[in-house]
């Protein structure tokens, strides 16, 4: 059997692949994005990825972010945490079999990402999308949720760097 740790771990992989499948640089995306950290309101969205319009100033006004939420089981999906959802798109991911006892109580407008199949690469697997988002007003602006992304990202790579001195 595995355990949540692990199901998390390779649902984080798929979701990273999935991103980016091929490692471009001008993807833009953040793991564990932090909002309001010095309140008693902080949320952390597991993953977000930003997608502009092109690179003009206007292009990157009207850009789109995406918002996923790593659900292992059903119990993580029944908890108060991980319910983030401030993008113009929003999804869970999580394995089928833990969508089919949960579908009910996903609100309107969330998308939903699984597994498909049996078919892995290593540690992760190809996902797909059984429930597709609807747009969001989203109620933070383009800056802030870029520096919190650029915030995350730049302690991901610094916990790298930390990692290959090792």
């Amino acid at each position: 059997m595995i355990d949540r740790g692990q199901i998390t771990k390779m649902l984080s992989l798929s979701l990273e692949k999935y991103i980016n499948p091929h490692n471009d640089s001008r993807i833009y995306w953040a793991k564990e994005v932090t909002f309001d950290h010095a309140t008693g309101h902080r949320i952390r969205v597991d993953y977000m990825r930003f997608n502009p319009v092109n690179n003009s100033i206007s292009g990157i006004e009207k850009g789109d972010f995406y918002c996923y939420e790593i659900k292992s089981s059903v119990e993580d999906f029944q908890s108060k945490h991980g319910h983030n959802f401030i993008g113009d798109f929003n999804y869970y991911v999580m394995l089928e079999d833990v969508y089919e006892k949960v579908k009910d109580d996903i609100p309107y407008g969330i998308g939903v990402l699984v597994p498909d199949g049996e078919d892995p690469f290593g540690d992760w697997l190809r996902l797909k999308c059984i429930k597709k988002p609807r747009r969001q007003n989203r109620i933070r602006s383009v800056s802030e949720m870029l520096l919190m992304m650029f915030r995350s990202a730049k302690r991901e790579y610094r916990k790298e760097i930390t990692k290959k001195r090792q």
